[in-house]
């Protein structure tokens, strides 16, 4: 990276430089720190900047982590986004480089998680002609992103970088996608790095804010959910403060884990089905109304009448179409929810919901004494949950716990309740499995002092474990646990209750993955009695390499699920 100077009439820098260079330096200008990447020739200007060139300075302008397959990187990056709400950067070269990248961009779309992708393209005085790894990328890419766009010359890369992570950064977030013709990559320019001022705040609409306050002030069994974008806008303090102000009962979905911590009064997760099948009105903030949601239908259980549904979203497209909704607002969460909590404050009447939150307290602790029991349980095979009884007492407030799996990750969703906002990454709605390996990259890197931990199903671990070579290469200490019932848990099940019999759905049993993952240069074991589960965690967690804990569970244990998804 050369030629750097400012100009006189603001703070941009003018740089020349290859085409990496230019990217490079809007990147980082962005606050990127990492780059994840395969490598690939159509992309090396990109490393070249990274590192520095042949100089190699110390830092060096990126640190560069390079994996074993391509949505390794995305997924990764889109953990960065995810954590540090800016978004993060993935390269991928041309072709097959970017069509394996397609799932995880997916992933990141309809999470809503920032990131932009930058992928390499055949060279332009080539395409059409059959070059190596030619692929028009953009209509592939267009329906699962913000933009997908070609840049094509030299001098347009440092503006098309800039308006990429400018809208992958801004409501509702997500995935930005831009391929580099090869030769233009390689180009020379001088361009203008410009300064990046913080995001806008898009106000939400006051008349709005004060009918869902008056709404609230005639709800007898309110609940408020609280979904990612809770997290992903900053607004965890506002919601948590509304939620207090308001003494209103709380479910937590996503990334808004957390945001109440475990134990909080008001926090009745355990209890949503009765928090859900009895409201008669449903606050949902920064979630989509989807298949977690119960499609946005609340209400209309034990006699209760379908409840009022207020959307509350960080963007107008956020507000949900399939399902009627009585009121929404859409706009900043934290100016949103922090004008919420003003307009209930100037209402005349403010009902107190006590019986209702004392009911749903009661129901949490009488789900909380039926979990102790599985959470407990010393049978042969090892019941699932019992991994979780073990590692709960073992995580800190600050642990980020990662799931990827079926099944067996469903089990953490149901037991596992962060201290804190921004401690948990699933896949979200797409359901991707193979996240796992990639999510823990990112957090390792953007969480360096904080215990990361890996909740694998057998069968996710199959199709990302290769990737301990990376954690393992950058020296990133991770502790995994590998849920080995040997089979698809979340297929075989429903299969069998629709069908009366499973196929396709059984792997190996007992698969050693803790070999795997020592032949890869980290360490590990296996678990195959209750009482062992605890002390080899402990000795995951002081081991300070990537460690799998492959615990043997018992096939004919399903997750008690109420829904499919479908």
């Amino acid at each position: 990276m050369t030629g750097i100077e400012r100009t006189e009439a603001d703070d941009s820098a003018l740089l020349e430089g290859h085409g990496g260079d230019l990217a490079v330096a809007v990147a980082r200008a962005h606050g990127v720190t990492t780059m994840f990447t395969l490598s690939g020739a159509h992309v090396f200007p990109l490393y070249d900047a990274a590192v520095g060139g042949r100089e190699r300075p110390e830092p060096p302008p990126l640190r560069l982590v390079d994996v074993r397959n391509e949505p390794t990187a995305v997924f990764a990056a889109e953990a960065v986004g995810k954590l540090t709400r800016t978004p993060g950067l993935a390269v991928v070269t041309a072709g097959p480089g970017v069509t394996n990248a397609v799932s995880a961009v997916t992933q990141a779309r309809l999470a809503g998680s920032p990131l932009v992708l930058l992928g390499g393209r055949a060279p332009t005085h080539r395409f059409g002609a059959g070059s190596l790894q030619e692929l028009d990328h953009p209509p592939l890419l267009a329906p699962v992103t913000k933009l997908a766009r070609t840049v094509g010359t030299v001098d347009a890369i440092a503006p098309a970088v800039d308006d990429a992570f400018r809208l992958a950064g801004a409501r509702h977030r997500g995935p930005v996608f831009l391929d580099v013709a090869m030769d233009q990559l390689y180009s020379r320019a001088t361009s203008v790095i410009p300064e990046v001022a913080p995001s806008g705040i898009e106000q939400p609409d006051a008349d709005a804010v004060a009918d869902i306050a008056a709404l609230l002030a005639t709800a007898e069994r309110p609940v408020l959910v609280l979904g990612s974008d809770v997290w992903l806008d900053g607004a965890e303090v506002a919601a948590r403060a509304l939620a207090e102000e308001l003494a209103i009962p709380v479910v937590t979905n996503g990334m808004g884990r957390g945001v109440l911590p475990a134990g909080h009064p008001l926090l009745v997760s355990r209890a949503r089905a009765m928090a859900f099948g009895r409201c008669d009105v449903a606050v949902v903030v920064g979630a989509p109304l989807d298949f977690r949601l119960g499609y946005g239908v609340f209400g209309g259980k034990d006699g209760a009448p379908v409840a009022k549904v207020v959307h509350v979203v960080d963007a107008p497209e956020q507000v949900a179409q399939h399902v009627p909704v009585e009121l929404s607002v859409a706009g900043d969460l934290r100016v949103s929810l922090a004008a919420l909590a003003l307009a209930w404050e100037q209402l005349l009447r403010r009902p107190r919901w006590s019986e209702w939150a004392g009911d749903l307290r009661e129901a949490t602790q009488v789900a909380s004494a039926r979990a102790s029991a599985v959470l407990g349980a010393d049978t042969d095979p090892i019941h699932p949950a019992r991994i979780y009884g073990e590692l709960l007492p073992l995580l800190a407030d600050d642990a980020v716990v990662i799931g990827d799996g079926g099944d067996f990750v469903s089990f953490a969703g149901k037991y596992v309740e962060p201290a804190q906002p921004g401690c948990w990454l699933d896949p979200g709605p797409f359901g991707c499995l193979g996240a796992g390996l990639g999510a823990a990259i990112g957090a390792r890197l953007v969480r360096p002092s904080a215990q990361v931990v890996l909740l694998l199903g057998d069968g996710a671990a199959g199709m990302s474990l290769l990737d301990v070579d990376t954690l393992v290469r950058h020296r990133l200490p991770v502790v995994m646990v590998v849920g080995n019932n040997g089979c698809w848990g979340l297929e075989k099940h429903p299969m069998r209750m629709l069908y009366g019999y499973d196929v396709a759905t059984d792997l190996r049993p007992g698969t050693p993955y803790d070999e795997i993952v020592r032949a890869l240069g980290g360490a590990g074991e296996v678990v195959r009695r209750p009482e062992a589960i605890g002390p080899a965690l402990r000795r995951a967690f002081d081991a300070q390499v990537p460690y799998l804990v492959n615990i043997l569970t018992d096939p004919e244990i399903p997750y008690p699920r109420s829904t499919f998804g479908v």
